[in-house]
């Protein structure tokens, strides 16, 4: 239990000091008594829940995309053409890395674009999901990532290709939503 309480501690120090290059460092200290779900036993707040959930992700750079692909455990089957790949579609990947920081935000993406409270573009925070209309004739958003900063993204994007930073900024940008931030406000914190 201490270890947890002392991960926590050096977690929200990397957060606060802008260090998100730490959390390595702080997961491999703790062991594996503070497990993969922390934050479920202990309140951390919005910005570190954020950088939990952006390290999940980076640390998911070069695996597979799969189709139907992946969740809270982490890196699985699809179906359809994903299901012979072991991976992560994009939904899959945010959804596992949330879930790495204690919150359950869905599995598809449209489950996850009411997850949380809309922000606009220029107030993206780390961990926000960020959502693409890629198919005007459809009612969006069809593809998620996760905003590493105000211009980069963490995804998962299509079939042959693997779990990569790309930019933010896109034509097809829809929306930003931060998940953790609605339940906050019906907290009242």
């Amino acid at each position: 239990m201490e270890a947890r309480r002392t991960f926590i501690v050096m977690a929200l120090a990397c957060v606060f000091t802008g260090t998100l290059d730490c959390a390595p460092a702080v997961a491999r200290d703790c062991g594996p008594e503070c497990g993969p779900r922390y934050s479920e036993t202990f309140h951390v707040d919005r910005a570190a829940a954020g950088a939990i959930a952006v390290r999940a992700a980076i640390e998911m750079i070069g695996v597979p995309y799969s189709w139907g692909g992946g969740g809270v455990d982490g890196p699985g089957f699809g179906i359809g053409k994903g299901a012979k790949t072991k991976g992560f579609d994009c939904s899959g990947l945010t959804q596992y890395a949330w879930a790495s920081a204690g919150e359950l935000i869905g599995r598809t993406t449209k489950e996850q674009w009411r997850s949380g409270a809309r922000v606009p573009k220029e107030q993206v925070r780390p961990g926000d999901l960020v959502f693409y209309d890629n198919d005007p004739r459809r009612s969006g958003p069809e593809h998620v990532g996760l905003a590493v900063d105000r211009e980069r993204m963490v995804h998962a994007p299509y079939t042959g290709a693997f779990v990569r930073l790309d930019p933010l900024d896109r034509p097809t940008f829809m929306g930003a939503v931060r998940p953790t931030e609605e339940r906050a406000a019906d907290a009242g914190l």
